[in-house]
């Protein structure tokens, strides 16, 4: 999927671990690391904007579109 989450490098930068990100969004532990890994195939609206709340970043901090080879 061309499009990636960056959450490891938003969690690095600010020094957070997946446990306090997931207690502090109220998402569970393997929901983030499906996010994490690329796994996931849609993200809501409302857990993007938890995200970018408790990470104090924009969505395009967190999201990349890469194009993938034609």
């Amino acid at each position: 999927m061309p499009i990636v989450v960056n959450l490891d490098v938003m969690l690095a930068k600010r020094k957070m671990s997946m446990n306090e990100l997931s207690e502090r969004v109220g998402i569970t532990l393997a929901n983030l690391s499906i996010l994490k890994n690329n796994k996931g195939k849609a993200i809501r609206f409302s857990t993007l904007e938890a995200l970018c709340e408790v990470l104090e970043c924009q969505p395009g901090d967190l999201l990349e579109f890469i194009e993938e080879n034609k």
